[in-house]
């Protein structure tokens, strides 16, 4: 499991956490029934503090992608990637609602963004 955090992104650090293992199970990178690195040994590895990685692991907990076992440790639990999925729509609906209104304060058009977003679009799968 490859996880990196950046102190000067602005989103706070347990969402980034979150954030990327909610995406590795998601993707299946992280499988059903795996453990988890340790609160305090991810914390270690990514020099932040223990309080920050107990809380993404906290709200990965309420949502469901993980279960932690006491004195066992931390582990994905069976979630129904569909589940995520409408989740992971979800959120992104939200931020292209975010886009649109900015957009529209700057005077694009619809357009303007679908030829925006077709070029970005290109640009992602040529890398």
């Amino acid at each position: 499991m490859h996880l990196s955090v950046s102190l000067t992104s602005g989103e706070p650090i347990y969402l980034q956490l979150k954030e990327q293992i909610k995406n590795q199970i998601l993707s299946g990178e992280l499988q059903e029934n795996e453990l988890l690195p340790s609160i305090r040994n991810l914390a270690q590895s990514l020099k932040i503090s223990v309080i920050t990685t107990k809380r993404a692991y906290d709200d990965l907990e309420q949502e469901g992608l993980v279960t932690s076992v006491s004195g066992k440790g931390t582990y994905v639990s069976g979630t129904n990637k569909e589940s995520i999925r409408e989740i992971k729509y979800r959120e992104l609906e939200e931020q292209m609602k975010k886009i649109i209104k900015e957009s529209q304060a700057l005077g694009l058009n619809r357009q303007d963004l679908t030829n925006l977003l077709t070029i970005l679009y290109g640009e992602e799968n040529e890398a």
